[in-house]
């Protein structure tokens, strides 16, 4: 009998190192089985591993490419094979999507190049495409490219930035094919997910692989809640779809982590539940309204529990509340920890936007909340999320004001015009951080100079000597309330106790 020695299982073991365990277990098996085969008491054949090809055969003709002309630097008069519905030449495709060009040939125009590629999904036989809406951010014209390399203009029916979705139509004589919704719910960590898209501009191409995680708040948005996936997922593959073994889809894909810019195996996707009703509403109304309570929200680590006398760290910390929002009306505070939206837990902070937004306009929800040190509650009207608007004020270089050092802090005192130069609205009041030394304790938090420090333990404060008076009165730790460029949340300082101490 043929043994695999460890020294060989160990190197097939590195020869595999990256790809799916799933993939490895079965190559092994075969292997294996295969040094059986000259035995006498081996089986006479092996059942074969089950084949992606019927899946794939199932949903392709759904899944489409998308070009997208920008609108900087683009020439809208031209006429391009895709207007025409004309297949386009292999030569040709390079050419346009990649700046590449047969031997001999003539460099493209840069006008020609600005040109991006995405993936998509039909899930109307009437036309109707879902994508990423950052595949078609700044579009000028949108096409839809089929397998069968047809080409068909696209109009945008709405788009929503904030979970990066939107929603195409194209027209046809003759239904198109189309894929069903899954339910991402039922999806289980570890379970097959098949991603196609059109990877790098070379047209429908497979995938395959299984869930990596749940519930990946990947600080993309407001409202992250992404599925993990390990399947190959490149540029080029956004707004394609990830389907379950029953053919329908499960997740929309939408981010990669790599540090190199290809794929390294952990991409992420919008959860169906989650995009479904997006798209629907997109399809009905053209854009989105959500539910607004008008706070700014941070995660609760150990350590600010620790300050606020929570039970555990769970819950959204209020670090600040808009002026005359929902929140401000119902009388909820910057410090105030909300634990719970409706009689949902809020877990994780994140799971607070998705609530909020879920709510119907003009609804009365209550809100659980922790402050100082005991539980209460209170009514909140949800209202509708308000269009933001940056606008920022340009101003001379004002003149650096007198600096006060404090535990290896450098501080000044925040004039109008320094708040005009960090873009911050009239209403942030506080100390600005100019610098920090190294071997300063808050070199280790998240404190970065052009901060500014708001209150110390529920104080404001509005003077550097102020900030060094509190900060030499802090024992144990100090509870910060800091602004980065307009976005309040909380820091714990925690003094460390000399050597011995008890």
């Amino acid at each position: 009998m043929m043994r695999l020695t460890g020294s060989a299982f160990a190197q097939g073991t590195r020869r595999f190192r990256g790809r799916p365990l799933g993939v490895f277990l079965a190559l092994f098996y075969l292997a294996l089985s295969g040094a059986l085969a000259g035995c006498d008491d081996a089986p006479a054949a092996q059942s074969p591993l089950p084949s992606f090809a019927p899946l794939v055969d199932k949903v392709m003709p759904a899944v489409v490419s998308i070009a997208v002309r920008e609108k900087s630097g683009a020439a809208s008069d031209e006429q391009d094979d895709e207007d025409q519905g004309a297949p386009m030449p292999f030569d040709e495709f390079l050419r346009r999507f990649f700046g590449q060009h047969a031997p001999g040939a003539a460099p493209t125009p840069p006008a020609l190049r600005r040109i991006a590629l995405g993936s998509g999904f039909i899930i109307d036989p009437a036309g109707y495409i879902v994508t990423d809406e950052h595949v078609i951010a700044d579009a000028e014209r949108v096409t839809v490219l089929f397998q069968d390399q047809s080409a068909h203009p696209a109009r945008i029916v709405g788009r929503d930035e904030l979970t990066d979705l939107a929603l195409l139509k194209i027209e046809s004589s003759t239904p198109l094919p189309y894929v069903g919704w899954g339910d991402s719910e039922a999806v289980r960590v570890g379970d097959w997910v098949m991603p196609i898209g059109n990877p790098f501009g070379l047209g429908g191409t497979v995938g395959f692989g299984i869930v990596s995680a749940r519930g990946r708040d990947i600080h993309a948005g407001p409202y992250d809640d992404f599925l993990q996936i390990d399947a190959s997922i490149n540029r080029g593959n956004s707004g394609g779809p990830t389907f379950n073994l029953a053919g329908n889809v499960i997740g929309i894909n939408t981010a990669i982590y790599s540090p190199s810019g290809g794929s390294v195996g952990v991409g992420f996707a919008i959860p169906s539940n989650r995009a479904k009703p997006i798209i629907d509403e997109l399809r009905a109304h053209g854009h989105i309204e959500r539910g607004w309570l008008g706070v700014h929200i941070q995660e609760v680590t150990p350590e600010l529990a620790k300050a606020l006398h929570l039970p555990e760290p769970t819950g959204a910390l209020v670090a600040d509340v808009s002026p005359g929002g929902p929140a401000a009306k119902a009388g909820i505070r910057g410090g105030d920890v909300i634990r719970a939206f409706n009689g949902h837990a809020i877990e994780r902070v994140h799971d607070l936007p998705l609530l909020t937004a879920a709510a119907p306009i003009g609804s009365s929800a209550t809100v659980d909340l922790w402050r100082n040190g005991k539980p209460l509650s209170l009514s909140v009207t949800v209202e509708r999320l308000p269009e933001q608007s940056a606008a920022a004020t340009r101003t001379t270089e004002p003149q650096e004001p007198q600096e006060v050092t404090a535990l290896g802090l450098s501080l000044a005192p925040l004039t109008d015009a320094l708040r005009r130069r960090l873009q911050l609205s009239p209403g942030v009041k506080g100390v600005l951080v100019t610098g920090i030394d190294t071997d300063s304790p808050f070199a280790e938090l998240d404190l970065v100079p052009g901060d500014v420090i708001q209150s110390i333990g529920r104080q404001p404060v509005t003077t550097p000597e102020q900030v060094a008076r509190k900060l030499a009165e802090a024992r144990d730790t100090a509870l910060l309330l800091v602004n980065r460029q307009g976005t309040p949340h909380y820091l714990v300082l925690t003094r460390k106790k000399p050597d011995g101490a008890g």
